[in-house]
């Protein structure tokens, strides 16, 4: 670990010229809004994807998901192995004007452990952030702690004088449907400045003509007005008239008519995402079920049966169109603990599916509501319509409730849900970042998401161990381990891993990223 990795430059080829910048407008598309600009608040993908335009972290990953240096230009352990030094930028600005410190770092990592903040998780090992002086900061861990750059790709630096003007010192609470001065204004050293938020309608931004990265970036966009589109038909036709010009999801029925386009360009890769559904196994009897004084999601035939009588196949060819891959593990190939012995698909085994049911006191099956977002991730209330008839093959009476991902994230983290839909990325690359997520018992530190009631003790202590693990032949064999757990208990039942198509106006040179969180400052025009 004692690799200095120093900040680097994307050469000449993106350097603007000395003319100026231009003053090109985007309009920017997507299904779903950002849930809040508060950038501790919630660790959700397209609120991710909306603060890195306004903030920065540390270090970040860029759009070929290789990590960078954020507003640290180096970071390395020290000689203390439970501390690693960063070295921040110098001259850099917030938006206001405030000059950015290590205090403001020192405050953020702060404000991120708070029991309101949804990236907790994910600097769990981190006991003291200190300002070594105004440009170094030394973070503490409890343990060696070799993956801790991977962690902070999403987690922003805000400006601590302007979070106590605003008395935003804690992160909004979004499950108890709080607001704060953070939800819909923005004070970040990033590339774009906040002008407007009006959410689920329109985000506006300005470029910063004051970036600390404008010698290294295209910075080609002067405004970016970003409208979340729930409706498929419209966005496509929203993009086909010139109305928005760089669309992030892409409906798949949808992706050869925009390709013959003239005007519009396609571009596609492998998604950071798998799609799968959860079940509150925890609760002695299911709220949404006609069986009384017991759980069917407690037993793992029903949950075996559940898994064998998804056609994932069907779902890709069908619902998906052939952009997706059918998943058997919560984690694409790029992760770390990923193995295609674990994601292999079960086959589809309908009559098997009814005897595991017999023998788990449900020949007549049963009833549950099956909650779906309708504008978060791709084909999402189609692939909840078509999991409902394959379930109802077997028995199982589901009613759909397809909703907005704003009211289905709320309802979600109140724990309110039996039977839900939830998509997944890995930001850091490796397996404990689901471990850690969806899949340790649930405290106030651990299993942010596991909104399953699963708990096992075993793989509490695998997960748990994996942080500080330096020896990674021993840290792979306990992931190995942990995933065998997973796997054998059928806690969640895997749809398949996405495929993302972005679709942009045909004199925008941009390429996919993974996360599908797009860094516009990487964007240029023809």
């Amino acid at each position: 670990m004692r690799k200095m990795v120093r900040a680097v430059t994307l050469g000449t080829a993106l350097t603007l010229m000395s003319a100026g910048l231009s003053a090109q407008t985007l309009r920017w598309a997507s299904a779903g809004d950002s849930l809040t600009l508060d950038p501790h608040s919630q660790n959700h993908g397209q609120t991710h994807a909306v603060s890195h335009q306004i903030y920065n972290p540390l270090v970040y990953l860029d759009m070929d998901s290789e990590m960078q240096p954020g507003l640290a230009v180096s970071w390395d352990v020290t000689d203390d192995p439970n501390v690693w030094e960063f070295k921040l930028r110098e001259g850099v600005t917030f938006h206001d004007g405030s000059p950015f410190t290590a205090e403001d770092v020192v405050f953020s990592f702060q404000r991120a452990q708070h029991a309101n903040s949804d990236m907790r998780p994910l600097i769990s090992s981190v006991t003291r952030v200190e300002a070594v002086d105004d440009h170094t900061v030394h973070i503490h861990t409890d343990g060696p702690t070799p993956l801790l750059p991977n962690n902070l790709n999403d987690l922003f630096i805000m400006s601590k004088s302007w979070s106590e003007e605003h008395n935003v010192m804690t992160p909004q609470d979004y499950s108890a449907g709080e607001e704060n001065h953070a939800v819909r204004n923005a004070n970040g050293t990033g590339p774009f400045q906040l002008v407007s938020r009006d959410p689920d309608v329109r985000t506006e931004l300005v470029r910063n003509d004051d970036y600390w990265g404008k010698d290294e970036f295209p910075l080609a966009i002067s405004r970016v007005i970003y409208t979340p589109i729930q409706s498929s038909p419209t966005r496509a036709a929203a993009l086909l008239s010139g109305e928005i010009d760089f669309l992030q999801d892409v409906p798949v029925q949808d992706i050869n008519r925009l390709s013959r386009a003239n005007n519009v360009k396609m571009l596609t890769g492998p998604e950071n995402r798998t799609i799968f559904f959860g079940m509150d196994q925890g609760r002695d009897e299911l709220r949404t079920s006609n069986i009384q004084g017991e759980n069917p999601f407690a037993d793992r035939r029903v949950r075996e049966a559940m898994n064998i009588a998804i056609n994932r196949e069907a779902i890709q060819q069908v619902v998906m169109r052939g952009q997706s891959v059918p998943a058997g593990m919560i984690a694409p190939s790029f992760v770390n603990g990923y193995t295609e012995a674990l994601d292999s698909v079960p086959e589809t085994d309908v009559n098997r599916a009814r005897e595991l049911l017999a023998s788990a006191g449900y020949p007549d099956g049963f009833r549950v509501t099956l909650t779906c977002t309708n504008d978060r991730y791709t084909n999402d209330e189609a692939i909840c319509q078509a999991v409902t008839g394959m379930l109802g093959q077997i028995g199982i009476d589901v009613r759909l409730d397809a909703r907005a991902n704003s009211i289905h994230f709320a309802e979600l983290q109140q724990a309110e849900l039996d039977f839900y839909i939830l998509g997944w990325s890995v930001p850091p690359l490796d397996s404990h970042y689901v471990f850690d997520f969806l899949l340790e018992t649930k405290t106030p530190d651990t299993g942010a998401w596991n909104f399953t009631g699963w708990s096992n003790e075993e793989f509490d202590a695998l997960s748990r161990a994996l942080p500080t693990e330096t020896d990674l032949d021993e840290r792979d064999r306990k992931i190995a381990r942990a995933w065998e757990i997973v796997q054998e208990e059928i806690v969640y039942l895997p749809v398949h891993h996405q495929v993302l198509n972005w679709a942009v106006r045909e004199d925008i040179d941009f390429t996919v990223q993974s996360q599908n969180k797009p860094m516009l400052k990487y964007l240029n025009f023809n």
